[in-house]
């Protein structure tokens, strides 16, 4: 399948249906440190849905940070850069590897959606200057599941696994993708070679 078509029939709906769910969140949870944050016991002790902000990275590295809403803006265009080059040189041979560049992209794209939009829907912040309300920019999260014996790995944690959204899922995919296409590309280079 090209990429064009992947685009279409596969980036373009998961990055729908991230933006739905973070939005459904966000009019129907409160900011979690209001008096009112809340979360939906899906199945009790096991999955729930709840309004996490991250400004960070992955398991929230960089929250609360004055430089975190900065570099996390400029990550994702770097990433971007760098996908149109190994694009262009043929790294992104194999099937299953155009398909991680197809779920790489959603992700990237949803959560750098919310992190341009999500600092101007903040009600306190609807005062602020254009830049505070761009590095009030966040990720929306909202997947909270518990795993067994990740207490063991992460006492602190209860078990809970750092929450995240379809964007993320779609980046954690994609890497899987890109390193089991990559062995296949270094294989097939092996056998050809001989």
């Amino acid at each position: 399948m090209t990429l064009p078509r992947l685009l279409l029939f596969l980036s373009l709906p998961l990055y729908i249906l991230d933006q739905i769910t973070k939005g459904w969140t966000v009019a129907n949870f409160a900011t979690p440190w209001s008096a009112d944050a809340h979360q939906w016991e899906i199945i009790p002790d096991v999955f729930h849905w709840i309004r996490v902000h991250n400004q960070g990275v992955a398991f929230g590295l960089g929250n609360g940070t004055t430089w975190a809403p900065i570099v996390f803006l400029a990550v994702p265009v770097i990433a971007l850069v760098m996908i149109r080059i190994f694009w262009k040189k043929g790294a992104f041979a194999q099937p299953l590897s155009k398909v991680a560049v197809a779920l790489l992209l959603c992700g990237i794209f949803g959560n750098l959606t919310d992190r341009l939009v999500q600092g101007f829907l903040l009600e306190e912040m609807k005062e602020g200057s254009f830049w505070e309300r761009l590095s009030s920019g966040y990720v929306v999260d909202f997947i909270s599941v518990k795993l067994p014996f990740y207490d063991k790995i992460v006492p602190a944690s209860g078990g809970w696994w750092p929450t995240f959204n379809i964007a993320d899922s779609c980046i954690c995919i994609a890497a899987v993708f890109l390193f089991i296409g990559g062995l296949k590309e270094e294989k097939a280079k092996l056998k050809s070679s001989k």
